[in-house]
């Protein structure tokens, strides 16, 4: 039988997506074959602790949140991932038992520090092969803004937009207001250019709430995207898998039970329902499909990613709405139903994404870094 792989799963995180990231982690450890790898948990705590367990039952979970233990000390020890061992978990105390060297990554950290190409620069210093996009891509998707400016280069359709900084805000709230107002007009969405699973989202439809959106938006970012809303458009998403010669899932559609996807909608309500395959003519989910790999191009991704549209229902037109570089992996996320209405099961999608890592880390290691 061949030798198993360590895979770390690292979850949890400082973000405001910490929960959503444990229960994808709950979720794939539940999926993961036990036959070909040995799983090594790796949580990290809201403060930026890391822990190391085998069992997420042994870390301290509740409420989905990881948290310390009364007296602030870890039962299963405090960890560095130490960069010059490649990929090697060092106790941070000499008492706690030694870790293994990891053969693999699996980052299940959703929103800032975990998808933002952050946690993924400490992988490419540690020289350890990852799951998912490089730091470039990372940090473009996460930034709605710098996104935005890219797919425009690639020709990509969207929804016209305006980004406004803090100190613009500060300076000339007013003004902005009505700029926006003549430019795009209500509805509109405000959205932190740097969050994901809808965290910071605001639907405005007039001058008060369109202020209220932006002053909440700014809680979470010093930038936010504010763009035209998209009525009567069929909200779907479509899953990307691979490197260099990525392909696309079937088409998924998203009907919110809300008047959008917002994150109390996507995660606690849950009254969404998912349609696989979307309620979209062939031409249409045939033109996602081939934008969702070009999106996925032009921020040089890897690995996978969700990129999500809106589809005209009376045009059958399809615009980017924007693309995410660590999908959900929660029972109910989209990315793991679509792959496998397409044919890929979950576990099978596990094997296949720690290939693609594998494969993309020896990409990279044949590159001159020094002359």
């Amino acid at each position: 039988m061949a030798e198993k792989i360590n895979i770390g799963i690292l979850f949890g995180g400082r973000s405001c997506e910490h929960e959503v990231s444990v229960v994808s982690a709950r979720s794939v450890l539940a999926a993961i074959d036990r036959e070909k790898y040995n799983v090594h948990l790796v949580g990290i705590d809201k403060l930026g602790h890391w822990h190391l367990a085998t069992d997420i039952e042994q870390l301290v979970v509740e409420k989905e949140v990881l948290s310390l233990p009364p007296g602030g000390k870890s039962s299963n020890g405090l960890v560095n991932l130490s960069i010059h061992h490649q990929g090697n978990l060092s106790p941070v105390s000499p008492f706690s038992p030694g870790a293994p060297a990891l053969d693999v990554i699996f980052p299940v950290l959703h929103g800032t520090f975990g998808e933002d190409g952050t946690i993924q620069g400490v992988f490419e210093m540690a020289g350890i092969p990852y799951v998912g996009c490089g730091v470039a891509a990372s940090a473009i998707a996460m930034d709605k803004a710098l996104a935005k400016q890219v797919f425009s280069a690639a020709d990509i359709p969207q929804a016209p937009c305006r980004i406004i900084t803090r100190a613009e805000w500060q300076k000339e709230p007013s003004q902005l207001l009505s700029s926006l107002q003549s430019n795009i007009g209500f509805p509109m969405f405000v959205k932190p250019a740097n969050m994901g699973s809808s965290v910071g989202v605001g639907k405005a439809t007039d001058r008060q709430t369109l202020q209220a959106a932006i002053i909440d938006a700014l809680q979470y970012d010093n930038k936010v995207l504010v763009e035209q809303s998209m009525e009567n458009c069929h909200e779907v998403e479509c899953a990307v898998l691979g490197n260099d010669n990525p392909v696309a899932s079937v088409v998924g559609e998203i009907i919110p039970g809300a008047e959008f996807y917002d994150y109390q909608t996507k995660y606690i309500d849950d009254k969404t329902e998912t349609l696989i395959p979307a309620r979209i003519s062939e031409a249409s989910s045939n033109k996602v499909r081939q934008l969702a790999i070009r999106a996925f191009k032009a921020i040089d991704g890897a690995g996978l990613s969700r990129v999500d549209f809106f589809v005209s229902k009376d045009s059958g037109e399809v615009f980017l709405n924007e693309i995410n570089t660590l999908p959900g992996f929660t029972p109910i996320s989209m990315y793991p139903q679509m792959w496998a209405a397409s044919g890929i099961a979950y576990g099978d999608l596990i094997d296949r994404l720690v290939q693609l890592a594998f494969e993309q880390h020896q990409s990279k290691a044949s590159l001159k870094r020094a002359f």
